[in-house]
């Protein structure tokens, strides 16, 4: 290993010792990166013009069709939640199954996943179960670990499922990690991956997912009925068909816009940035029907404008060092790495799964999309055997459970931050090991079951 290279892990450990001393990521990308431009300059280790080029790619971030999505798909789910609509949803699904035993549970979970394939923000949705269903859930009788974790694991669903900006970042990084490593191996014409690809993969896990927690919440409800006990209907409340008639009303208009937005994509009638602009206008003409634009648009567009514009800063200083880090021979270093670990193929993703779990007590999902997958996924995408759909879907689920893993878990904190005064920390941590232990066994069932992932893309289009 020659110095150039061991200035490049020199750099990888400058950066986490910045963040875990709490600086801002995006400068710590971006100052780090310059600080080693420089030193690598002075040292004769890499030549300080290879930053000529960070303008060019700054512009191709800015200009990037792919990542024109998020921004519109953030502001949707932003304006869904000062509509209102969650609220509406919580309350009509509690009303539904909160007479049956662990019902709020399950009304969380199903109102979580609605929201994840609206919203696609986690800390959004954290808030809103948090502040909303949390505290109900505690009144009637609900154990205070199982109700936090439920909230906590829920709220995650958002990393996961489409249109998850997660699945979004994903795509452009794996798309042009998946054009390099075919390049390498001398295709001229390489295959694509696209947003909807993992837009496809993703679904079937992230249902199987949903199926998990619900099970784990019905089987919890037979064994220990004390922790989360039906609701005493209310001789007031809706039955019957008024009930169905408020059910209808409540989430006719969000599923209707999330089958607009998913089909439209998953159908190859729209690219992910004109379904993002599909879903933006949806979300507002829901909030024009609550009668709550005129109070909540100036308050969304802020939001959204703060959420992008943090996402696009953390980008920009993951391109700096990526830059920097490749012109150290930092890709070389680990091309070699992954390839000379034992078991192949199976040894080497295993290993970067590791250690991208690890990284997730100390580094943003974001981070970890930017900083690390076109670091090592060209050498994966080299290895035979290695689909680029499952292999992303596989990052997203491994992040996902990064957000919710104790001690440094983000969703843990948001849901701290709106969680009622009975509810402790030590309580959500606990709380949420058995759904962390679902997510394990969930990315060792896709590990040996690719074709989850797979089976959707291939069907509808061909790859």
């Amino acid at each position: 290993m020659g110095l150039a290279e061991l200035f490049a892990i020199a750099m990888v450990v400058a950066v986490c010792a910045a963040l875990m001393a709490g600086y801002p990521v995006a400068l710590t990308l971006g100052g780090v990166s310059l600080a080693c431009a420089a030193l690598g300059h002075m040292f004769g280790l890499m030549g300080f013009g290879i930053l000529g080029a960070l303008p060019q790619r700054i512009y191709g971030v800015l200009t990037n069709e792919v990542l024109l999505a998020v921004p519109l798909f953030v502001f949707m789910g932003v304006m869904l939640e000062r509509a209102g609509v969650a609220e509406d949803l919580l309350e009509t699904m509690g009303r539904l199954f909160g007479p049956l035993r662990g019902g709020l549970g399950i009304s969380a979970v199903i109102v979580g996943t609605l929201l994840a394939a609206a919203k696609g923000v986690v800390g959004a949705t954290t808030v809103t179960l948090g502040l909303i269903i949390l505290p109900t859930m505690v009144r009637f009788g609900y154990n205070k670990r199982l109700a936090a974790g439920t909230v906590a694991a829920t709220s995650t669903l958002a990393q996961i499922f489409p249109p998850a900006t997660v699945l979004i970042l994903l795509g452009d990084q794996l798309g042009n990690s998946y054009q390099a490593a075919q390049l390498a191996k001398g295709i001229f014409a390489p295959r694509s991956l696209t947003v909807s690809d993992l837009f496809a993969g993703a679904l079937v896990p992230a249902f199987a997912l949903v199926g998990l927690y619900l099970l784990f919440l019905i089987a919890v409800a037979f064994i220990r009925p004390d922790a989360s006990p039906a609701l005493t209907r209310d001789p007031k409340g809706l039955r019957g068909l008024a009930l169905v008639a408020r059910l209808i009303a409540v989430l006719v208009a969000p599923l209707a816009l999330i089958f607009a937005v998913l089909g439209s994509i998953l159908g190859g009638v729209a690219t992910p940035t004109e379904a993002g602009s599909i879903g933006a206008v949806g979300a507002l003409l829901l909030a024009a029907r609550k009668g709550a634009l005129g109070v909540a648009l100036r308050p969304v567009v802020e939001k959204t404008a703060q959420i992008v514009g943090m996402i696009f800063l953390i980008l920009i200083g993951a391109t700096a060092f990526s830059l920097v880090f490749r012109a150290l021979g930092g890709d070389g270093m680990v091309e070699r790495a992954l390839t000379g670990l034992p078991g192949g193929t199976d040894g080497a993703v295993l290993t970067v799964m590791l250690a991208m779990f690890l990284l997730g007590f100390v580094m943003d999902a974001f981070e970890i999309i930017f900083v690390v997958v076109p670091i090592v996924a060209p050498p994966l995408l080299l290895m035979p055997g290695v689909d680029p759909v499952w292999l992303g879907v596989m990052m997203a689920m491994n992040l996902q459970t990064s957000y919710m893993h104790p001690p440094l878990g983000p969703t843990l904190f948001f849901l701290r931050s709106v969680a009622p005064p009975e509810i402790s920390t030590k309580d959500i941590y606990i709380g949420i090991i058995p759904f962390v232990a679902i997510q394990l066994c969930a990315l060792l069932v896709l590990w040996f079951w690719p074709g989850l992932a797979t089976m959707l893309p291939h069907a509808l289009y061909g790859h």
